[in-house]
């Protein structure tokens, strides 16, 4: 059979794949990994902390192999919940900060996870099943390691399913920042527009405009683009557009 090893690098926040090959026979069992992480040498620290394991054969180096494997793979899992988390923070707080890259490269993470785990399910279920030459007390051993697998195969659909909901969250928020971005520029045009109008209004020069000869005209027209515009402004905050 073969699985995927897979683990986690703290500095970069991700995933890395590899592969083991295991060739299973009546006395002799042959493993093949490809990768950094090699399950191998915790198998067999297992094996001799429990030497009635080796009473089963190969099964036993089989079953010790996939147990290492699917641990790896919980304790991945529990890496990835807590970026998620991190993620999560990141977006619902009052901070504005794009995160799209980041859940989108956690979300990668979070496939390749899948793409390990997702096959191995039916097959460590038929590993667990009746086996014609497998000694009988080792079938629970090797349906608590099918157990673990679905677990952590339910834990990465979660987490995908999370991460969708969370870049949908953050797709809003983005949406609710450029409402209000353009509140507030709009908010500010027509703050300008008052003043822009009024003094269109006596840029007119028509030969016969009452203000235009008053002493006290001038100021009157400065004192009401003021006048509106401070009103405006006050409205405007209040209604949370400034």
């Amino acid at each position: 059979m073969a699985l995927k090893a897979l683990w986690y690098v703290e500095v970069t926040s991700q995933v890395e794949v590899g592969q083991i090959m295991i060739f299973l026979g009546p006395n002799y069992v042959l493993t093949v990994c490809h990768g950094e992480s090699d399950p191998i040498p915790e198998a067999e620290r297992r094996l001799c902390s429990d030497p009635a394991m080796l009473a089963f054969g190969p099964v036993a180096v089989l079953h010790a192999v996939l147990d290492v494997t699917v641990d790896a793979y919980g304790s991945i899992a529990e890496e990835v919940r807590g970026d998620l988390s991190d993620l999560e923070r990141r977006v619902f707080s009052p901070v504005r900060e794009d995160v799209i890259e980041e859940v989108y490269s956690l979300k990668r993470e979070v496939l390749e996870f899948r793409d390990a785990v997702q096959p191995l399910v039916p097959v460590v279920q038929d590993l667990a099943g009746p086996r014609t030459g497998w000694h009988e007390d080792a079938m629970p051993y090797l349906r608590d390691v099918a157990d673990h697998v679905h677990r952590t195969d339910i834990e990465v659909r979660s987490l995908d399913e999370l991460l969708n909901s969370v870049l949908d969250a953050h797709l809003a928020r983005v949406g609710t920042w450029q409402n209000d971005d353009m509140r507030t520029i709009s908010a500010w045009a027509a703050i300008f527009a008052l003043p822009t109008l009024i003094a269109g209004v006596y840029g007119m020069n028509f030969a016969h405009m009452p203000e235009l000869e008053w002493t006290y005209g001038y100021p009157l027209a400065v004192a009401a683009m003021v006048g509106a515009s401070a009103l405006l402004r006050r409205l405007f905050r209040r209604n949370g557009w400034l």
